[in-house]
């Protein structure tokens, strides 16, 4: 028995909880060291209490990690820390994007290649599990729970405190080939190897702040496109989308029911990854077994057959197609390698019915940043969120953050497109 399947049955063993939820294994990579998280990793469905997912023992863990005071200590250090840089362990930081790019622009170090870009990325300097309450929680509208919906919604202002800017340089993801030669950006191997790649369509969708025509009309040329890019894939399914759209003038309001997730004005500013271990097999399975949260085909799988497609390799692709050529706040990713043997912090997104985990990591000078300068409308970026196979040949992930594009004019437009979460089974 390898030494990480004495973790996990450590791990399910240290549950205690008798529950008939979905439970994943803690499934790590090879060679990559333990995530920072709460349960040492374990997924907060082994918490379920009639039917809750673990969801009160999130919010319990979240209130302890408040009333434990660490994020307040860091928050209370980068404030009391003189004006100018901060030197971090990870190397120099800065409070806002301003600052960062005056000291690019005066180093003699940092240089962009062709193509590329020298620019600020927003991380977390917080080493320590997170938990977010999302607004559709009921704690927000308990009467009985006002003192802790108020600690909760401070502790969501504040973490915004936890994360500072740092220096890097991106490179043109069209130019992969001259950094991997024989790499195409346009292929399922660099996929495999970085967790990114580019492809192109040409979609029949007029419009997609309707939600029902994405349904319709996109969700269907992606899923062929997938099929068309991995050849070896048997299925893929579209579950959902999100429209960014700062600009936008009309109903921006959100409707699960409707299956419409409304126009989006905020840009993900922070290095992160939208799935981890756990999070990509529950969300696949709870698509499959239950239609949770799925805008997409329905899916009328039993446990015993989900749990046979989900034995074979599977992963979960974010899709990004712009509605027009992107001008500012491009959407960047960062390339497996370069990231592989850290320890990712999970960020816990706490629902009334589901515990979603997403991540977030620490600066490394040498992350392997690309981005997609002036992306068109007819190119699609690909990036990896999970991926099933842990041996360690393939990559894993990406992460990714929305950036401000420094070599932008000061009218440029704000970037519209329509991001699309699928997974493609083998």
């Amino acid at each position: 028995m390898s030494q990480l399947e004495v973790a996990d049955n450590k791990l399910a063993t240290q549950a205690g909880t008798a529950s008939s939820a979905y439970v994943p294994p803690l499934q790590r990579t090879a060679g990559q060291p333990p995530p920072i998280a709460a349960h040492g990793g374990l997924s907060y469905m082994s918490f379920d209490q009639d039917g809750d997912a673990g969801t009160g023992r999130a919010i319990s863990d979240a209130l302890a990690e408040i009333a434990d005071g660490e994020g307040q200590r860091v928050i209370d250090m980068i404030d009391k820390a003189p004006p100018g840089p901060i030197k971090t362990k990870w190397g120099l930081a800065f409070r806002n994007y301003d600052e960062c790019v005056a000291y690019i622009r005066s180093s003699n170090s940092i240089k962009a290649p062709q193509g590329g870009v020298a620019l600020p990325l927003p991380y977390t300097v917080y080493e320590r599990p997170t938990y977010s309450i999302v607004p559709s929680n009921a704690i927000w509208r308990d009467p009985a729970r006002t003192d802790d919906a108020a600690i909760l919604r401070k502790n969501e202002q504040d973490n915004r405190r936890l994360d500072l800017f740092f220096p890097l340089v991106l490179r043109d993801a069209r130019r992969i080939g001259e950094y991997y030669p024989g790499l195409s950006p346009n292929s399922p191997e660099c996929m495999d190897k970085l967790g990114l790649s580019l492809t192109h369509l040409e979609s029949k969708c007029t419009n997609i702040y309707d939600s029902a025509e994405v349904e319709r009309v996109y969700y269907p040329e992606i899923e062929k496109l997938l099929l068309e890019f991995f050849p070896d894939a048997t299925d893929a399914l579209v579950y959902n989308h999100d429209v960014f759209d700062k600009d936008y003038a009309g109903d921006r309001t959100e409707d699960q029911a409707a299956k419409n997730p409304g126009v989006n004005a905020n840009y993900a500013m922070l290095v992160h990854n939208d799935l981890n271990d756990n999070s990509g097999r529950v969300r696949c399975r709870e698509l499959l077994t239950k239609n949770l949260r799925n805008f997409g085909r329905t899916q009328n799988y039993t446990e015993e057959e989900a749990d046979a497609k989900m034995s074979r390799r599977f992963m979960s692709i974010n899709l990004a197609k712009p509605i027009e050529t992107i001008e500012q706040y491009p959407f960047v990713l960062c390339a497996w390698p370069s990231f592989a043997d850290q320890p990712y912090i999970t960020n816990y997104r706490v629902y009334d019915d589901r515990v979603g985990e997403t991540t977030r990591f620490t600066y490394r000078p040498n992350h392997e940043w690309y981005w997609f300068p002036q992306q068109k409308t007819n190119e699609v970026s690909m990036l990896k969120c999970y991926d099933s196979l842990t041996d360690g040949s393939v990559s894993r992930w990406s992460f990714h953050t929305a950036c401000i594009d420094p070599t932008a004019p000061a009218d440029a437009r704000c970037r519209k497109n329509v991001v699309v979460r699928s997974f493609v089974f083998f």
